[in-house]
């Protein structure tokens, strides 16, 4: 894995990029922000294990999955529009979807929590 940091719009981000077939680790470093308050009524108050935070700022484009449905690592749980591309936010591992913690056409920072899951 290499770090980076990156300037967009003015605003610095510390990313970390992970080689294809590479190791996503589930810790997240203590510099990046705190996720924001999910909007009201998005979580069905299950929250999984598993965070799911946005990796740049953008709008919630398409939500694809929904709390329960089974992933495979690699699966679009819903897709980000970031600087007028659309970019999928993936499972960082096979399980379940326990929430979805946002809606279409929210605007999101990068950390921002998105959806959580556990594990198969």
């Amino acid at each position: 894995m290499k770090e980076y940091t990156v300037k967009v719009n003015g605003k610095v981000y510390d990313v970390s990029v992970v080689e294809k077939g590479g190791t996503i680790p589930q810790s997240v470093p203590a510099s990046t922000p705190a996720p924001a308050a999910s909007p009201a009524g998005a979580s069905d108050g299950k929250s999984g294990s598993i965070k799911i935070t946005a990796g740049a700022a953008g709008k919630v484009f398409k939500i694809t999955a929904s709390s329960g449905t089974k992933v495979e690592a690699g699966d679009t749980i819903l897709v980000l529009e970031v600087m007028k591309m659309e970019t999928p936010v993936v499972a960082p591992k096979a399980g379940v979807v326990a929430s979805i913690e946002t809606s279409e056409g929210t605007a999101v920072e990068a950390g921002d929590l998105l959806a959580t899951m556990n594990e198969a």
